[in-house]
Formats: structure tokens, sequence, C-alpha cells
């Protein structure tokens, strides 16, 4: 297992040498609304906003073309972790919640937290330097989330409908914190809530703790695990095929719910 994880991180390591960076300070590479929301048939209109530590993020305003017209309150959805704003389309329109709050005149906006494959930007890093990585989910919080909010507020005029699912539950507790953003939000939607991070059990996380795999990280200059490069993509897909259970990786690494 230890030479397993030595042997990914390697080729990690080796494959961000070999690449270099195409997102220059921001620059559109991802398009949401051209990947999934334009070919469904839905108006989308995509943003940016600057965060005050210098992160350039994505934000995607997406509204039916049907009869009903948009006559509903402003609705941030906000992603969970591993994810991007293109969770919430991955399903038909019909079971998609993106699409059935536009087919319900919702004013619907999608947040993508910094880092992800929408929000690459910064105004002076690259995501190949160490220090665009340098952060944690209370900056998301307050920082990202934050002045997501205050960006719709600013436009729409009213408060807006805050939906999270799992890390975008925790950063809307730790957001809403600030009375500033708690006054611009009427409601929010909590799925999968989190509201503490201790005393992870699962065997595979321990492990990586006994293995000082941090440090292992560290010392090999990785910096980010993308999950959708193609080299993870095959080296997962030829791990699974035989070699280690993956019905349910997730679960690995939290750990299994005692409510489900």
């Amino acid at each position: 297992m230890k030479w397993l994880l030595v042997a990914v991180l390697t080729a990690f390591t080796i494959f961000s040498a070999l690449t270099q960076s195409h997102l220059l300070h921001g620059s559109p590479v991802n398009s949401l609304c051209a990947d999934l929301i334009h070919p469904a048939n839905y108006s989308c209109t995509e943003h940016t906003i600057q965060t005050k530590d210098g992160y350039i993020l994505a934000l995607q305003r997406v509204a039916s073309l049907g009869p009903r017209l948009q006559s509903g309150p402003p609705v941030l959805l906000q992603h969970g972790l591993f994810m991007a704003g293109d969770v919430w389309f991955l399903n038909s329109p019909k079971e998609s919640l993106g699409f059935i709050l536009a087919d319900h005149g919702f004013d619907v906006w999608v947040g993508n937290v910094r880092g992800t494959r929408y929000s690459y930007g910064h105004v002076t890093l690259f995501e190949t330097d160490k220090e665009f990585w340098d952060w944690s989910w209370e900056d998301l919080a307050m920082y990202d989330l934050a002045e997501m909010i205050q960006y719709l507020y600013s436009i729409s005029n009213s408060k807006i409908f805050l939906v999270g699912h799992s890390q975008g539950t925790i950063m809307s507790f730790a957001a809403l914190t600030q009375p500033h953003v708690a006054e611009m939000v009427e409601a929010a939607a909590l799925l999968s809530p989190i509201s503490y991070l201790d005393h992870v059990t699962a065997p595979l996380v321990e492990r990586m703790v006994f293995m000082h795999l941090d440090q292992m990280v560290v010392a090999l200059g990785l910096h980010q695990i993308n999950f959708r490069s193609d080299m993870l993509v095959k080296l997962v897909d030829s791990l699974c095929e035989g070699h280690m259970d993956c019905t349910d990786f997730l679960t690995s690494i939290t750990g299994f719910s005692l409510f489900l």
C-alpha cells in the first residue's frame, strides 16, 4: 500500500512538471454554460468576480427558455468537495436541481470555488504555484462564498436563497457567522450538512496519517491532485479492475455513516 501511494504521488509530480499552465490569471478555458447548459437549451451567462485575496471565480446565471417567466428570487447553488458547479446539471433537466429551479422561474446562480475546473484564475499566481493552493475551507467560506453572495445581492437587490451540498454546507455555516452576509440571505437549504470536522476513523485516512503522507506530498512538490486529469482517470480505472474495491471510494475516506 505504501509503495502504491508513493507511485501515485510520483506520477502526479512528473505530470505536473511536464504540464505548463495555460490558465493564466483567470483566462477562460472551461465554460459551464458551453459544456452543459446551452446544449440542454437553457439560457446561461458567465460572470466572474475577484476575491479579496486575488482569486478569480466563475459564476453562471441560468434561466429557462420555456414559457414560464423568471419571476422567482435569486438562488445560489454551492457544490461540495471534489466537485464544481456542473454537479447541479449532470442528470436530465427533469432530474437536475439547477434545471428544475430554472423551470420554476427562479433566478439560478451557480457558484464555483477556487481551484475547481471553472475557477482556476488568480491575479498574480498560476495553479502550478505552491501559494495558489495555500488555503482551507475557511477561506472558501469567508472569501469565496461570502463574496459570491455579495455579488448576487448587488445585482438582484434582493435576499438570496442558498443551497449547499456537503462542503458547501460547512462553508455556508461559516459564511453566515458574518452578520453582513447573513443579512443578505433569506434562507438556506443544506444537503448532507457538515458542521464539524473531527475524529475521522476511516482506515484509509488513518493509514495516510501513519505514513506521514502530508510530508511525502510536500517532499514531492505536489500541490494539487486533479481528479479529472486523464492520467488519474486511467490510474483509478486500472486500480479498480480487480485490485481495489472502488464501489464506495468516498466511504473509505470519510468512514461509514451510522445514519444511512
